[in-house]
């Protein structure tokens, strides 16, 4: 048994995972046996998800860039019309700002993982949440949908900056999934109890299928990627994230073809 204990372990330092020893006996080994096991599962499991990570960080830069690549190549035609070229030229800065987009937010998400420095400072909520509805009017008005707001005063000692990243993702996410002329409504109350406030954003959108539900906070993770809207899965997952530094939890219902409506309950 030994034996096998550091064959396994010479095994795993090479990066294979797949161990599973077989205890018996007396005294301490069993439970080493076990240790060793446990540990070759955790490596497996974070091996998986790193590969996972890197297939969707590819997936997710090789179609914008498919794209531009395609389009660009199409741009050499000296007899192109000139909307035709005008077409080309709005589908290329689209897909080059979705990569930047993508960078963007894999920095914010990594920076956060490892333990990001709230800096807080007391200010109103209402007021934050009222500027970043204004600061996505091009994106609601475009699509004719009307924007409600009701909001009680709420004083809260917060990130500023982080939260209104947050805001504005579950907003903006909101405006996405909801099809021209639909409803977005944004409501904040405080606790009765005074001790925290809940933000509630909902929607007149396509909704979420009930397997999806449990997913959508995931990295990279889309509803019906038919109609996901060149997004790229991080915004819900990097919002949580700002969320739960902050003490906070998020949660979600959905019906489809009824609408979504994200919750988010932040403390004193």
């Amino acid at each position: 048994m030994r034996r096998e204990l550091l064959d396994a372990l010479d095994r795993i330092s090479h990066g294979d995972f797949n161990v599973n020893l077989t205890a018996g006996g007396r005294g301490p080994m069993p439970d080493v046996i076990e240790s060793v096991n446990q540990m070759a599962k955790q490596l497996g499991d974070l091996e998986q998800q790193r590969q996972d990570f890197i297939s969707s960080v590819s997936h997710e830069i090789q179609s914008p860039l498919t794209s531009i690549s395609g389009f660009a190549a199409l741009l050499q035609d000296n007899d192109l019309p000139p909307d035709k070229r005008q077409h080309y030229l709005d589908v290329i800065q689209a897909e080059a700002e979705r990569v930047s987009s993508l960078g963007d937010n894999l920095l914010r998400l990594s920076a956060l993982e490892e333990g990001a420095t709230l800096v807080k400072r007391r200010y109103r909520l209402d007021e934050q949440l009222r500027g970043v509805i204004l600061g996505l009017e091009p994106q609601w008005s475009a699509k004719k949908q009307q924007v409600e707001l009701d909001a009680a005063n709420v004083i809260i000692d917060a990130d500023e900056d982080m939260l209104r990243q947050a805001w504005t993702n579950l907003v903006h996410n909101a405006i996405k999934y909801t099809p021209p002329g639909g409803t977005i409504r944004v409501h904040l109350s405080a606790a009765v109890d005074g001790k925290g406030s809940t933000c509630q954003v909902s929607d007149t959108g396509i909704g979420i299928d009930g397997v999806d539900l449990p997913h959508i906070f995931e990295r990279f993770y889309r509803a019906d990627k038919s109609r996901a809207g060149g997004g790229n899965g991080l915004g819900l997952p990097l919002a949580r994230k700002i969320i739960e530094l902050h003490g906070g939890v998020v949660s979600v219902t959905s019906q489809l073809g009824v609408g979504s409506v994200l919750t988010v309950r932040l403390p004193a």
